[in-house]
């Protein structure tokens, strides 16, 4: 391992018009800040899912991070804080990853599939529930969980919503309930498969059993209309299911 990092302010650089500049400095710093958060938590995302909570140490997260021990408890106060972010960062990197896959689906089935592979692909879900444990016992940590879930929501029917507008279907429920159940099926499915030892594709196929279509298409001559956040539909006389 090379020398560890410090957090110091940048050194004026001969020459650059900025170098004396305090705010410059301080943008410098800020830079660096939040390059060694990420590389923290890159490193701390790791261990735990190797690991688990009890199994890593503030010491075996710095060297994986080519950090000091000191620079977690300064960014983060506590190794359960750092867990707490490190597994709700990564949920949202799973999200962000399945709205991209399900960009590719033709049709509703397509879609659905899209989501549940890509999400029960990664063990980033089981790392979150774990999270949402540990905040039964510090409640503290709870805001930050809260906001996650709230996001996961709120970018689950955004994405929803515009799949459905732009494929012309036709929406089996509100784009948020929709969005709500699917993540709370993720996480039920998913802990349950960690704990009898399921393979992802086992997790894939009982989640798709139990989630069910979530959109059909639409006969021609039916338009689709949206009101609010919401997803409705005017149907005309004589449609038919595809």
């Amino acid at each position: 391992m090379g020398p560890k990092r410090t957090e110091t302010a940048a050194e004026p650089i001969s020459g650059d018009p900025n170098s004396s500049d305090p705010k410059h400095a301080a943008r410098a710093t800020r830079t660096a800040g939040r390059r060694m958060r990420s590389l923290l938590l890159d490193g701390a995302s790791r261990l735990f899912k190797e690991r688990g909570l009890a199994g890593t140490s503030i010491s075996d997260i710095a060297a994986a991070a080519d950090a000091f021990p000191s620079q977690i408890t300064y960014y983060f106060r506590t190794k359960e804080a750092l867990f707490v972010e490190a597994a709700c960062r990564d949920m949202l990197y799973v999200a962000r990853a399945t709205e991209q896959a399900a960009l590719r689906a033709q049709t509703p089935r397509d879609y659905t599939r899209a989501l549940v592979e890509t999400v029960t692909a990664t063990d980033s879900v089981a790392f979150f529930a774990e999270a949402l444990t540990l905040t039964r016992r510090r409640p503290d940590l709870a805001p930050l969980v809260e906001r996650t879930i709230e996001r996961l929501h709120a970018e689950g029917m955004r994405a929803y919503a515009e799949q459905i507008e732009r494929h012309g279907w036709r929406s089996l429920r509100d784009p948020d309930a929709s969005s709500r159940r699917f993540w709370a099926l993720a996480i039920g499915v998913m802990v349950e498969g960690f704990a009898m030892g399921r393979s992802p594709e086992e997790m894939a196929a009982e989640m798709l059993r139990v989630l069910g279509d979530q959109a059909a298409t639409k006969a021609a001559g039916s338009r689709l209309r949206l009101v609010g956040s919401g997803v409705t539909e005017e149907a005309s006389e004589g449609e038919s299911e595809r």
